[in-house]
Formats: C-alpha cells, structure tokens, sequence
C-alpha cells in the first residue's frame, strides 16, 4: 500500500509516528536517487497540516538518524512550496561536474534561488562549490545570473562563523543564510497572513539585500502587524458573545477548521491551510475559503468579510468554494 493511502485509509495510525517511522512506510524505505520512497514521502507531505512539517524538521534536528539529511532536504523544499514557491528538488547524492543543488525555488517574477541544506555548521561549507551549482545552472541556460541568488538552510549550531566567512567572501552579495526555524517561522506567519504585501515581504527577506536602508524590513514588520492587527479585529467581531448571551463561547480557528475537516470529509479530499482562512487540495485543484461568523442579535444576521485578495485566491479554479460557518447555529450544508 501506498505511503498516501495509508494516510488517508487511517490517519490516526500515522498520527503519533515519528519521521523515521513514516519513512519506512514509503516505498523501499530508502531515501535514494533511486529508490521509490523519496516520491511518496515528498507526496505525503504535501498532505500534512504544517505543524507537522515543523514537527518532522523538529525530529530531523533532535535525534540524527541515517538519512536524516535527506529527509531534512525534503522537508525544507515543502517549507518552500509552503511559502508559494515553484519548488524543483535536487538530488540526494552528488555526480561530478553537475549541479548538485538541494533545490530550485522559483519567484512568480522568474527570480530563482538555488537551495542548499545543512544539519549543521560544524563542519566547514564550501561556499565556493556551493557557488559553483548556480554558475553550472547558468551556463545550462537554467537560469538567469541577474535574478538568481543563493540560500543556505541550517538546521542547528551558531552559523555566525559561516555568516562570517561568506561576508568576508566574493558571493556576498548573492548569498544568504537562514535558520530551518527562522524558515519554518516564515511559513507559520504565511498562513497567518492573506495579505499579498506581507506575503511578497516575506518572499524579500530570503533575497540578498543592501540593508544600508531598514524601510523594506521596517514595511514587512507594519504590513505583518497590520494584518494581525485586521484579523483581530474580525475575530473579536466575530467572538463577541455580549448579545448572544445564550451561545457557548467557541475559538474561531478551531471551529473553521472543523468546518474545513467537514467539508473535506464531504468532498473526499484533503485540504492543507495555505492562510489564515484559505485552503487548498494538495494538488491545487481545488481552493476553499472559510469564513466563520457568530449570529449577531443587534443586526440579527451573521457578519463576514470577504477581501480582495481571497477573491484572487479562488479565481481561475473551477473548483473554487466560499464556506460560511454558522457559529452556534444548527443547519446543514451543501457543497
């Protein structure tokens, strides 16, 4: 049986499994160029919540198994599928006088950014082999040397030394380095944040940037704290329980994604939060919004907001779904 049926015959039973243990349901279990598993571990995880993401780097860091590094790989290009790249993964195993990089995450403007993964600093990285993938993809004609950079993804130890030698280096200016849980923290605020400037701020902050001048890091901080700041707001809205003395108190989120989980149930499919109430299959093919309200007795209606930007989200999917969850209300549904 496949690793994905199995997740979907069963969750319960993959639920409590660590990384190691849900390898070895993929495939041969092997994580190789050329074993079956890396295909249907890398399409399992397209199916996981992204707290389960974090938890699996987690378990990658914590306790080193054999593969560990390449399961880390993997992870972290679903990190960057997460964040709305174009993700290409690389392979596992090095060949000689090839490209050798972990992955290829692709902008929507054609910015592309060769991705490299360490578990740790420890030992020495060759900046300069590193710089030699993305010049190899170049003279390939895969990518453009003018909007092209370079990512090193560290999962553990204190990368000041390797921050350090690139600064002191000629690739300073087409380098970076960040953290797996700096990285993981980006995805979490990308589901936190519908707004499309956060979200391109987000996209800014893994490109090799002057920061002589701080207002592009200033303006993510205010759109970031803006839209939490709004999301609050609908919320409280949304909570306010002073003229509905008679209904149970509910959270919002947690009664969205059983709304969610519902309509999944319903349409036989899975569906992976994407933002703070936008979703989506697996596979793209199919995009939710879930817009949650409590009935308010001063206008006696229920109260949603639905914004541009969610209209962009679902625009262009033929199987494209507004849900509307009726806080504390008895009615049934239709999809």
């Amino acid at each position: 049986m496949l690793l994905i049926d199995l997740w979907n015959a069963n969750r319960s039973q993959l639920a409590d499994k660590n990384i190691q243990q849900i390898i070895a349901f993929a495939g041969d279990g092997a994580l190789t160029d050329s074993a079956s598993a890396p295909a249907e571990f890398r399409h399992f995880l397209r199916h996981v919540q992204s707290d389960e993401i974090r938890r699996y780097i987690e378990e990658c860091l914590v306790s080193t198994f054999p593969r560990s590094g390449e399961a880390l790989q993997d992870l972290v290009n679903e990190v960057g599928r997460r964040l709305g790249f174009d993700v290409s993964p690389g392979r596992y195993s090095g060949l000689p006088n090839q490209a050798n990089q972990d992955g290829i995450w692709r902008f929507s403007d054609d910015h592309a950014v060769v991705v490299e993964v360490k578990t740790s600093d420890t030992y020495r990285i060759d900046i300069d082999k590193i710089s030699e993938y993305r010049n190899i993809l170049t003279r390939e004609g895969s990518l453009d040397p003018d909007a092209s950079s370079i990512l090193i993804v560290v999962g553990r130890g204190d990368t000041r030394g390797l921050e350090a030698q690139i600064r002191g280096s000629k690739h300073a200016w087409g380098m970076r380095v960040i953290s797996a849980d700096a990285l993981v923290r980006l995805m979490m605020l990308r589901e936190e944040a519908d707004d499309p400037p956060v979200v391109r701020g987000i996209h800014g902050v893994l490109l090799p940037r002057e920061f002589t001048r701080l207002d592009g890091i200033v303006e993510l901080l205010f759109s970031a704290t803006e839209e939490a700041r709004k999301a609050l707001i609908e919320v409280t809205t949304e909570t306010d329980d002073a003229d509905t003395p008679d209904v149970e108190r509910t959270t919002p989120a947690a009664f969205g994604q059983a709304c969610v989980e519902r309509i999944a149930e319903h349409l036989n499919t899975t569906l992976v939060r994407s933002g703070r109430v936008t979703y989506a299959s697996p596979d793209g093919s199919l995009t939710l919004v879930c817009l949650v309200s409590k009935y308010h007795e001063q206008h006696q209606r229920y109260w949603y907001a639905f914004h541009d930007h969610q209209h962009t989200f679902l625009a262009g999917n033929d199987r494209a779904y507004v849900v509307h969850g009726f806080i504390g209300a008895t009615a049934s549904y239709s999809a």
